[in-house]
């Protein structure tokens, strides 16, 4: 026998893979709160495309079960006269407040709000504004707080509703509220309100406008659908390709191929640059055949080293605890990292090198310049790989881009062709006279 359980894990897992049509008759056959459910776990694509499906009634009834900031997430992935037309089956209140909402950008606090919250003035008194709260419980509203506004909706303070009930009747709203609140201004990048919400360790946070007016609220649930879309963007970003618009099962093959052939065509011009380098040291090449053994190890050690640094930096930045200013201290570190790892690396190298002789007699009566030349060079690419690593995405944030752009395989790619010149220098000084 199916359950509504099995049927709402079928919906939720098939979705990606429906068309329009499927996905309105698998929603229809869900009971009445696993299809409010599924609507919740959909993303503002999904839950336009499926309203436009509907029927009128059917469509007003879910409209009207959306919050306005989840409303005007929908509305602004629906052309514009479908927008009117979804517009037109609210009521006059929440269509001037998704209105109102659809004025601010996507990424910014004003966009991530939602307009209802519980709100009091500062002259009630506890008993006042408990009946006030109930007379609000009916509107789909946060109660955890109640925040205290005076006649020009300026933020006072909050009360939360543990401190109210335990208030007595007559005592005063002014003298139960907290002033000291964290606010977010509605202008406000949606990263740096993740950032606050973590470092003060919030559930909800109001918005206010440039005098000081509550404006909406922010809640903890907004913040980590932002929290894991930006995650999700940096991580498609560091992986050497452009952020997806919409899921991958949902993007057709040549949206997939446009993300991502932008950056293969960068990095292959940028592998150029590496065979150039092969090139330009073949006489060292064709005198000492056995450095050409260990060019994989030279530059996929800096790589490495330069993909940690950059991975480091862009989620110390991502996370608010590296700023643009911190770059000469984040620079010492990274070179003091990276002299002792292309220390221990080198030893390593050194060593493989001396015992492959030792065991197989492999390269020679040069064998310990040429054990000279690994080491010195692993310890040269890998401070060369940390401190391009993690001085690229300072440099992507000083001109206004995302640091997250400094991907892995860009990093490595660069530290590929300085790691071949690193390595052929240090060979022709060490090896000349002897293996060169």
């Amino acid at each position: 026998m199916t359950t509504p359980e099995m049927q709402f894990e079928r919906a939720l897992h098939e979705w990606p893979r429906l068309d329009t049509e499927e996905r309105l008759a698998a929603f229809r056959s869900l009971p009445l709160e696993r299809a409010e459910e599924l609507l919740d776990c959909m993303n503002a694509v999904d839950q336009a495309d499926l309203l436009l499906t509907m029927r009128k009634p059917e469509r007003r009834a879910w409209l009207r079960y959306l919050d306005p900031d989840d409303l005007a997430d929908v509305l602004q992935e629906v052309p514009g006269e479908d927008c009117e037309v979804l517009l037109d089956l609210l009521d006059e209140r929440t269509r001037n407040e998704v209105r109102a909402l659809m004025a601010y950008a996507e990424d910014d606090a004003g966009g991530l709000m939602s307009p209802r919250f519980a709100r009091v003035r500062a002259q009630m008194t506890a008993d006042e504004a408990i009946r006030y709260l109930r007379a609000q419980s009916q509107r789909r509203i946060p109660l955890e707080f109640l925040y205290v506004l005076d006649s020009d909706q300026k933020l006072l303070g909050e009360v939360g509703l543990d401190r109210l009930f335990s208030a007595r009747p007559d005592e005063k709203v002014a003298d139960l509220m907290d002033p000291d609140i964290v606010t977010a201004p509605e202008d406000m990048d949606q990263e740096e309100v993740g950032a606050l919400f973590s470092r003060y360790d919030l559930t909800v946070m109001p918005v206010v406008d440039s005098q000081g007016r509550m404006k909406g609220l922010i809640t903890v649930d907004d913040v980590m659908d932002v929290l894991q879309e930006e995650a999700t963007e940096d991580a498609q970003k560091y992986g050497g390709m452009e952020a997806l618009d919409e899921p991958y099962l949902r993007t057709g093959i040549l949206d997939l191929i446009k993300k991502r052939v932008g950056w293969l065509t960068l990095l292959l011009m940028a592998q150029m640059l590496t065979a150039w380098a092969m090139a330009h040291y073949e006489d060292e090449l064709a005198r000492a055949l056995v450095l050409a053994v260990f060019v994989p190890l030279i530059i996929s050690s800096g790589g490495n080293s330069g993909s940690q640094a950059s991975t480091l930096v862009i989620r110390a930045m991502a996370m608010g605890e590296v700023r643009l200013r911190d770059w000469p201290w984040v620079l010492y570190r990274e070179l003091s990292s990276g002299l002792i790892l292309g220390g221990i690396l080198g030893v390593v190298g050194f060593g493989r090198i001396v015992l492959w002789e030792y065991f197989f007699h492999a390269y020679g009566t040069h064998y310990m310049a040429l054990a000279g030349t690994v080491a010195l060079s692993l310890l040269g690419v890998v401070v060369l790989g940390c401190v391009a690593g993690s001085m690229l995405p300072f440099i992507l944030r000083f001109l206004k881009f995302d640091p997250a752009s400094a991907s892995a395989p860009f990093v490595a790619t660069l530290v590929d062709v300085s790691g071949l010149i690193v390595y052929f220098t240090v060979a022709s000084i060490l090896l000349t006279g002897s293996l060169l």
